[in-house]
Formats: structure tokens, sequence, C-alpha cells
């Protein structure tokens, strides 16, 4: 993936506060998401695959402390209908403080209590939710509005995602005046320009398993590591230190020992040359004295010779 222009946070979609709301309405202490009434998760994928979503949500242009990110939580979204809700499997509102204006952690998110809709919602497709995630149910006019309705027409939640496992598809839905308009990604990343992050699918090992997985992508195309990939890569790069340092260390030992074995080639052959100068200087030596051995036994026989042949007086 190119390198992607980012958007201010700033312009992020923000909730029209100017609701037609009761005089005291509930807030997330009257709301909470446990009902006993509700089925809990049907399944580990709806464990996992939200908080890899959202321990690698980090667009760069927004402070960690002005997400607000949402799993398996009650999203209350209409004042004149207080109990109506939503359950989304993801969803992130930018602008709103991480923790709850009283500094504890949310109970439920109650939109006309936080004044922030969600940016973006993911849902993962069940068999049992499908049809009403994608839009296909036909609702009675006295029951609650389907999450699509909601998400599209009263929170007019700019980015709508949906996952299928089998087959992987992931679909990302943009907010448009005509509504929701599927974005063609041609098999990369879908690009958030307001986020700085693009959304895809990625086919490897996480909690132990290896599937195709939803996963955030940065401006290059790369995957943003959890932190147990942040850490393996780390323990992966230092072992890869350590093995050229290794590597390094080795070729040093390698290169002077080289070194010492070509220094005692060369004094061992500075020793041959050494002694085979000695032999020579010996037998220099050896010839020298044959040689005056030779002239003074010439020299006494040149002298015996004259003593025999000088005349007698």
């Amino acid at each position: 993936m190119a390198a992607r222009s980012i958007v201010p946070a700033e312009t992020i979609y923000r909730l029209d506060p100017a609701l037609p709301v009761p005089d005291r309405l509930p807030t997330m202490y009257d709301l909470p998401s446990e009902d006993p009434r509700e089925p809990g998760v049907a399944d580990e994928f709806h464990i996992f695959q939200p908080a890899l979503l959202r321990e690698t949500f980090r667009p760069p242009e927004v402070p960690r402390d002005e997400i607000f990110i949402g799993t398996d939580i009650n999203l209350y979204y209409d004042p004149t209908h207080t109990l109506w809700h939503k359950r989304p499997d993801w969803f992130a509102a930018i602008g709103a403080h991480r923790f709850h204006r009283d500094g504890v952690l949310r109970y439920s998110y109650v939109i006309w209590d936080e004044k922030v809709a969600p940016f973006i919602v993911i849902e993962l497709l069940s068999p049992g939710s499908d049809a009403e995630d994608l839009g296909r149910t036909v609702r009675d006019v006295t029951d609650p509005p389907t999450k699509w309705q909601v998400y599209e027409r009263l929170l007019r939640v700019p980015y709508y995602c949906v996952y299928r496992r089998g087959p992987p598809a992931l679909t990302v839905f943009r907010l448009t005046d005509a509504g929701y308009r599927a974005v063609e990604a041609g098999g990369t990343p879908v690009w958030i320009p307001e986020l700085g992050l693009g959304l895809g699918t990625w086919n490897g090992v996480h909690a132990d398993v290896r599937m195709t997985w939803v996963r955030w992508f940065d401006a290059e195309g790369r995957v943003i590591p959890s932190d147990a990939e942040a850490r393996a890569a780390e323990r992966l790069g230092e072992q890869r230190r350590l093995a050229e340092a290794h590597r390094r260390t080795e070729a040093e030992r390698a290169r002077a020992e080289a070194e010492r074995t070509r220094a005692e080639t060369e004094r061992a052959k500075a020793e041959t040359e050494r002694a085979k100068a000695e032999a020579e200087r010996a037998k220099a030596e050896a010839e020298r004295r044959r040689a005056e051995q030779a002239e003074r036994r010439l020299a006494e026989l040149e002298a015996q010779l004259a003593s025999r042949t000088t005349p007698r007086t």
C-alpha cells in the first residue's frame, strides 16, 4: 500500500447534541450492559478478534486518551426510547475520553450522555445476526430499528464494517449522502484517512490460532503489531543482532586466525631462508677453510721442494 494522507482528527464526526430529550435521562449507571435475558458471546472468535482490534487501534494523530473503544458493550442510542440499544462487536468513538467523566470504566455507552457517536463500527457476522447486520431484515414499525438503520440513519456512523469468517470476507461501508456504500479495495486494506489507518484481512497466527483475522494497517501497508507481536519481533531482532554480532566475532576470529597462520607461515619461511643462508654461509666457510688448508699445504710442499733442490755450499 502506498503512503496515504491523514485527515486532521478535528474533522471526525461528532453527534449533534441538539436532540429532543426528556428532562431527566438515564445514565450508564441505569443502563448497564449485563442482561441475564440476553445470551452471551457465542464463541472464542468473538473474544479474540475484538481484543486484537482494540489492542492495535492506534490512529497516529489521535491521543490515546481521546478514544473510547467498546467491545460487546451496550450502545444506547435513542433518548426517546432509553432502553433501546445495540451491542456492536467492536466500535471506536473518537473524541470520547478513554474513561467515563466520573473516572470509572463504562458500564455501557450512552449516546445522549457522551455526546459523541462511534466513528467506526465492526460487526463479526454470525448465522443468527448476519441479516440484521447487513440491513436485510424487515421490522415492524413498533420494533426498534435494526443495526443498519441505527448506524446509517440515526447515529450516522461514518464507517460500518462487517466480517464473515467462512469464507473470509471483509466489507467496509462508507457513509455517503445516499447512505452506506461499499468501498472497493481491490484486495488491499481499505484506507480510512480520518484515522490514518487501513483496515483489512491478514492470514497468520494470533492467540495460537492460524486463520484470517481483521487487522489494522499503517500507511505503508504494514500490519500494526499487537503487544505480543511487538515483543516477539523485538526478541527476534535481538536474536538477529546477537547472531550478527556472533557472526562478526567469528569472522574476526577467523581473520585473526588467518593472519596468525599467515604470520606463522611467513616466520617459518623466514626461518627456512635463514637456515638456508646459514647453511650457505657454513658451506662457504668450509670451502674457504679447505682452500686455506690447500694453500698452506701447497705452500708447505713448495717449501719442501725448494729445500731439496737448493745446492749445498
